[in-house]
């Protein structure tokens, strides 16, 4: 059975999509076959992987409506040894649809349910905001991986985070795990960065990945170019940084 991770924060621009596309393609890279669930209506991780989000019209927000199947929607091999579930401006409007919906904070799950064995990790990235989409993914998933940006405010963001787990683990999956934190956005020339990490590390009785994902122009500019920074720019920090982050996701996988 496949692992099922979300990364969530609602926070916004603190590196989520970019660690989960970084993530899934390191994953797949080291010999995982890999889904990624973009569950973010702006399809940022879509478009990361190379494709055009606009032109797209199976998408994930047709699959939780019920117009076409997992089948229809999934593109295989957007990597090798990495599938896509992809996503557009066209999920925002799925928060209304899921409200007429019979159990409907479990209609991702259900989706992912019959297709789970086939993978070795299934990715979600969820959407900047704690909405149904993303009690969606967090019902779906095994555990919650939070990206936190080396800035002042990280602490509350996590704890709000955190509040959400808490809530979703007693109410309606009670397997949901905290994956743990990564921080993002590192630099390694100011002291609030290292302070945050400290404050964070002391404050949390979570685990903290040790991979610590610095600044880096090469990363910020993969995106555009629609490529995973492992082969943007495969010799890159951002390329280490994310392949040591998938080494420790597996090992922690093999933990468990």
């Amino acid at each position: 059975m496949g692992r099922i991770i979300a990364i969530a924060n609602q926070k916004g621009g603190v590196g989520k999509t970019t660690t989960a596309v970084n993530l899934s393609s390191c994953l797949a890279e080291a010999g995982q076959k890999v889904l990624l669930v973009d569950f973010d209506p702006q399809g940022n991780a879509t478009s990361g992987v190379g494709l055009e989000k606009e032109e797209l019209d199976k998408t994930v927000y047709e699959l939780i409506i019920g117009e076409y199947t997992m089948e229809e929607c999934l593109e295989r091999d957007v990597l090798d040894s990495l599938d896509l579930l992809p996503s557009n401006m066209d999920l925002a409007g799925a928060e209304i649809e899921l409200l007429e919906i019979e159990n409907r904070e479990f209609v991702l799950k259900n989706q992912l349910e019959p297709i789970e064995k086939y993978y070795d990790y299934i990715i979600i990235d969820c959407p900047p905001s704690l909405s149904l989409l993303t009690v969606n993914a967090m019902v779906a998933a095994d555990t919650v991986l939070v990206p936190i940006q080396c800035e002042y405010y990280a602490l509350e963001g996590l704890t709000q985070v955190m509040d959400t787990v808490n809530l979703v683990r007693k109410k309606l999956n009670p397997h949901l795990e905290m994956e743990g934190v990564v921080f993002t956005m590192y630099d390694a020339r100011t002291n609030l960065s290292l302070q945050v990490v400290e404050n964070v590390k002391s404050n949390l009785n979570q685990n903290v990945y040790k991979t610590i994902i610095p600044r880096n122009v090469r990363l910020a500019e993969a995106p555009s170019h629609g490529m995973p920074i492992n082969i943007y720019d495969s010799r890159s920090t951002g390329a280490e940084s994310y392949r040591l982050l998938a080494a420790e996701v597996i090992s922690r996988g093999e933990e468990l």
